[in-house]
């Protein structure tokens, strides 16, 4: 079953209250340094409001991204944890109208510092760590746009509908089933369409 869509019509203490991150438009970036200076047990809880990222050639965004996440210091470095909702522009897979489909997305991750919050010196990955764990930039900066368009890519359905019993579209003609009366003589369909004609679409 294709994931149902909506048609378009056009240096604190741990436990700190939530804050506003980003103003609208703004990238998933935030400066950690007086988190990382806090000690181990310390979070850091941000609001994201109209935040929009670009998600490849082939993927839009059709909502801004909404949501929360909290940052936690631990003795390497930050726990990540984000729940953000969004929409993306899609197509029904059985009528081909234009859609905008729900999305909703959790990142549960770990990032490392590069850069030592004291010394100023670099840190180099630990044997067998490779690349695999989130890195703050060299300015203690946490960059969640990677991390975040490669969730929602992930996110996104294979079939969406524009309603879950949606009819699709007629074998003969190729309009929308439910846009009227479908009563075609056997004869008038379009050769091009003919492999249409035994199709039933899964639901």
């Amino acid at each position: 079953m294709g994931a149902r869509g909506r048609v378009r019509r056009g240096g604190r203490a741990a436990g700190a209250p939530v804050t506003s991150a980003r103003a609208l438009g703004a990238p998933l970036v935030w400066n950690v340094a007086g988190l990382l200076a806090d000690d181990p047990g310390s979070t850091r809880d941000y609001e994201v409001a109209g935040a929009t990222i670009n998600l490849g050639d082939d993927l839009r965004l059709a909502d801004p991204i909404e949501g929360r996440v909290r940052l936690a210091r631990t003795n390497r470095g930050l726990i990540v944890t984000a729940d953000l909702t969004t929409a993306i522009a899609a197509e029904c897979a059985r009528c081909l109208r234009d859609i905008e489909v729900p999305i909703q997305v959790r990142i549960e991750d770990e990032a490392l510092p590069s850069i030592d919050i004291h010394t100023g010196a670099a840190i180099r990955p630990e044997p067998g760590e490779g690349d695999e764990p989130l890195r703050l930039t060299a300015h203690h900066e946490l960059d969640l746009e990677t991390a975040v368009r490669e969730a929602i890519q992930l996110a996104e359905p294979i079939a969406p509908l524009c309603r879950e019993d949606c009819p699709g579209l007629c074998p003969v003609c190729g309009e929308r089933l439910e846009d009227g009366i479908h009563d075609h003589p056997s004869d008038d369909i379009d050769p091009r369409l003919e492999a249409l004609r035994n199709f039933h679409a899964e639901t």
